[in-house]
């Protein structure tokens, strides 16, 4: 199964800039899209960002124009980013990465982001 695992969480001040990495491993090949999702206490996960094996990339209303997602498709090797922008103390939450296959959908463990002063 793949196996997602993240970095690149911490806390930083509002405004400020954030990136989070995610790196596949394990039949990568089989991956149709990747995705960042986050959870704040209290709320249900919701979606930040996707990008297709295309390139093609999906945002949230909240996060477009300020997050961008990226992928490296380089051989041996399948990384997916998030670019976090003029952070607001609003984006605190756990940021989670997912991979959908044909079959099956699977998440990583999760990376805090907090945003305070």
């Amino acid at each position: 199964q793949v196996q997602l695992v993240e970095s690149g969480g911490g806390l930083v001040q509002p405004g400020g800039s954030l990136r989070l990495s995610c790196a596949a491993s394990r039949n990568i090949f089989s991956i149709v899209t990747l995705g960042w999702y986050r959870q704040a206490p209290g709320k249900q996960r919701e979606l930040v960002a996707t990008i297709s094996m295309s390139g093609s990339t999906n945002y949230a209303d909240s996060v477009k124009g300020r997050f961008t997602i990226s992928r490296d498709n380089a051989k041996n090797k399948n990384m997916v980013y998030l670019q976090m922008n003029s952070l607001k103390p609003e984006d605190t939450a756990v940021y989670y990465c997912k991979a959908d296959l044909i079959d099956y959908s699977t998440w990583g463990q999760g990376t805090q982001v907090t945003v305070a002063s």
